[in-house]
């Protein structure tokens, strides 16, 4: 079997259940804003990180993965399958990993700016991403398709993990947080 397909030479994409869709539906938009997070949680990954933040990251590839699925899923044509479902302990599993980096933080008094390191830098670049993927979803809600709200749920906890991973890996590294004070 070869990489290419042809099949979208003429600028369209399938859907889970075989519609066929331009690639730029909003659908599309969607799920490829959630793949590019993946794509920097990797570059992320990479990084000078603890191991046990490595890990937790490829459990939310995994996690991106099944919410890839979920959205390009045309219910319309078929059932979502198990491996598409969103479920509350995914979303447990990130509060519980924020509220464990965030006993290590010292309180927040001021708005973070991006920076400190690559890893806190991207990190940051990871939380921007998702909000951006958060905004495509509701965009797709906007429209009148269904959107399970575990997913949207998940986006937006998952920008909260981001944020508290940028300041955990300040601290881990000792590297001091940039912050936004408005003098006025």
């Amino acid at each position: 079997m070869k990489l290419y397909t042809k099949t979208g030479d003429e600028g369209q994409t399938g859907l889970i259940g075989g519609t066929r869709v331009l690639k730029n539906n909003p659908r599309i938009e969607a799920y490829g804003t959630v793949d590019e997070l993946n794509a920097f949680i990797g570059s992320l990954w990479v990084q000078k990180i603890p191991e046990d933040t490595r890990l937790f990251l490829q459990q939310i590839q995994f996690q991106l993965f099944t919410i890839g699925s979920n959205l390009a899923t045309d219910r319309d044509a078929t059932s979502l399958k198990t491996a598409s479902v969103v479920a509350e302990e995914d979303i447990l599993s990130l509060e519980k990993q924020i509220d464990e980096m965030d006993l290590q933080l010292p309180p927040l008094q001021y708005f973070v700016l991006p920076g400190g390191t690559t890893a806190t830098a991207t990190a940051h670049i990871c939380r921007t991403i998702t909000r951006r993927a958060e905004r495509r979803v509701l965009d797709l809600m906007e429209t009148g398709l269904a959107i399970d709200a575990l997913v949207i749920k998940y986006l937006n906890r998952l920008s909260d993990y981001f944020f508290a991973l940028s300041r955990y890996l300040s601290v881990k590294e000792g590297v001091e947080e940039f912050y936004w004070k408005h003098d006025k």
